[in-house]
């Protein structure tokens, strides 16, 4: 069996208000195409075909790396049939009567594989359409049955006649259909219709004049088959995904403290008794093992978090690892590279980039430190710096087991300290820090006498 699926996205998508390509908005932070490619992929498919018109250059070009997909071109665009015809020069297979070919929307972004999946299975050597019964299906096209109950044919809203806007089963315009029979339907549908255009859906009405089964199937989820064509429309399935999501943790044992108030941009893994305060963000690829706790309005994107790791209000975490038990904020920043120990402490205004925090060791208040290896158990003073870039490259910072950096202290890259050793507060470093002994750097401390402080003329 061959199966092709053929997604159309050619539309210009004007009440969008965009020079973007409307199948490149977003929903949970990925493009809608990409959200229907990936459902797509779910089912093993012999090829894949994206039929693009309207910005086309900037849609291929977002895809140039995925090499299963292949384009067509629609242009200038006359209705779904039309679009369905540029592509089947592509479709492959068609000699065996269990080839299908499905097809899709870009701009119905969630529609989900075990939907797509029942809706092949329905066909079985036939056609089969996904439909929905609306209580107000106003401006859908209507599935006419015949009086055995099965599929006839298919209307659109403005070709219905009185009779036929009283249906309430419409069409989602997702259907699947062999591929030998669709080739040969595409030749023969006409565009005598008030839109002047090409219907993908009247196949259905020459499937039942050649005898073929017309059968129909409908989504798990009603948000499956939404369409956006304008912001308000983003908006609203944005939510209602982000609803589905947080429903699917809450299930799997996941305390979210606000599910209306979450976002999930990505993948989220989380183990047992892990929980999400309000106003959370997460992008990428997250993992959080069993027992991690994450603040009020944290942003998570592509991180990894150790058993009973604590994540504090307003933190931002990006490509960072924690080990287990790490206590991390509240307004601590983990840039790229960040790494933390066992049982160790980013604290308040703290930021880490491509920096290593040993099992134990605190950096509890006010400090940047980049490019650094910070061993076990190791005190970073409040307002530490490492001064780790001179302009043009970055040097590193090694910080040895048990070392105390007292506060206010800059570390000039490249340099050392010891195991044990004490740093004074107040100290600039420019020179190694011998293990086991106390360096301080400072101007000494005099006074003036008889000094008055200047007055404003």
């Amino acid at each position: 069996m061959h199966l092709n699926i053929v997604i159309l996205a050619a539309g210009m998508g004007k009440r969008m208000q965009s020079d973007l390509p409307k199948v490149l908005h977003s929903i949970a932070g990925k493009p809608m195409l990409s959200h229907v490619i990936d459902s797509a992929r779910q089912l093993n498919p012999s090829k894949i075909i994206v039929v693009v018109g309207h910005g086309a250059d900037t849609v291929k070009d977002y895809f140039a790396q995925e090499n299963d997909l292949g384009f067509a071109l629609q242009m200038p665009q006359h209705g779904t049939g039309h679009a369905v015809q540029q592509a089947v020069d592509q479709l492959v297979g068609g000699n065996d009567s269990n080839d299908m070919t499905l097809v899709l929307y870009g701009d119905v972004p969630l529609v989900q594989s075990d939907t797509l999946t029942k809706l092949i299975q329905s066909a079985g050597t036939g056609v089969s359409v996904l439909t929905e019964t609306l209580a107000d299906p106003t401006g859908y096209g209507r599935i006419v049955r015949d009086a055995n109950g099965q599929v006839h044919r298919i209307v659109e809203h403005k070709d219905a006649t009185p009779e036929e806007l009283k249906i309430n089963e419409v069409n989602t315009g997702i259907l699947c259909a062999p591929t030998a029979h669709l080739k040969n339907w595409l030749t023969r549908i006409d565009n005598n219709n008030a839109q002047g255009e090409y219907y993908l859906t009247d196949i259905i009405g020459l499937a039942v004049k050649d005898g073929v089964a017309v059968n129909a199937a409908q989504p798990s989820a009603n948000w499956e088959t939404l369409g956006v064509n304008s912001r308000i429309q983003q908006a609203q399935l944005e939510r209602l995904w982000q609803a589905e999501q947080a429903r699917r943790l809450l299930e799997k044992g996941v305390t979210l403290a606000d599910p209306n108030n979450f976002n999930l941009r990505g993948e989220l893994i989380c183990g047992r008794d892990v929980f999400i305060d309000t106003g959370c963000v997460f992008e990428g690829r997250v993992v959080l093992a069993d027992g991690v706790k994450i603040g009020p309005n944290c942003v998570l994107r592509n991180v990894e978090l150790g058993q009973n790791t604590h994540v504090d209000a307003f933190s931002h975490l990006e490509q960072a690892k924690a080990e287990d038990h790490a206590v991390i904020g509240p307004y601590a920043r983990l840039r790229p590279g960040a790494s933390l120990g066992s049982h160790s402490h980013v604290g308040n205004f703290v930021e880490l980039k491509k920096t290593r925090l040993g099992a134990y060791s605190k950096a509890n208040h006010l400090s940047y430190l980049g490019d650094a290896t910070i061993g076990e158990k190791v005190n970073i003073g409040a307002g530490t710096i490492t001064c780790n870039y001179d302009g043009v490259n970055k040097f590193q910072t090694i910080i040895e087991d048990g070392a105390f950096i007292g506060s206010d202290t800059q570390l000039v890259a490249p340099v050392t300290v010891g195991a044990n050793a004490t740093l004074g507060a107040g100290t600039t470093l420019t020179k190694d820090a011998p293990a086991n002994q106390l360096t301080i750097s400072r101007v000494q401390q005099f006074t003036i006498a008889n000094w008055k402080r200047p007055t404003k003329k």
